[in-house]
């Protein structure tokens, strides 16, 4: 039973810090929130995609990449979302998802700032 209990505890106990305490994010009027789960919260909604992709090193999160696809409250309107984050500094692009080629594209791109808990 102990031999079991340590490599659990070692496990807990050796968890990055950034699994235990995450910080709200505000990017001009959306607000991520992790989850425990392991997805992002956007304004209180989880988004039907997301895709994490690293930019300089495995595990190095001040270097990251998130996007995401959100529906909204109208319906067939969706949002495609990227939070970048480099050397520490993040913003947030969105693009309001098409779908036909001939309607206008719409494009907003936000500074993040980190809120604290």
């Amino acid at each position: 039973m102990m031999k079991k209990i340590i490599p659990v505890f070692l496990c807990l106990w050796l968890l990055p810090q950034h699994f235990v305490s995450a910080a709200v994010t505000k990017c001009g009027d959306f607000t991520l929130v992790p989850n425990d789960d392991g997805w992002m919260r956007i304004n209180g909604a989880k988004p039907e995609s997301q895709k994490i992709t690293f930019l300089k090193q495995k595990e190095d999160y001040r270097n990251i990449k998130i996007e995401w696809s959100m529906a909204t409250n109208q319906p067939g309107l969706w949002i495609g979302m990227e939070y970048v984050k480099l050397d520490g500094k993040a913003f947030l692009n969105t693009q309001q998802l098409r779908a036909s080629m001939n309607a206008p594209r719409v494009f907003g791109t936000y500074d993040c700032v980190r809120i604290k808990d």
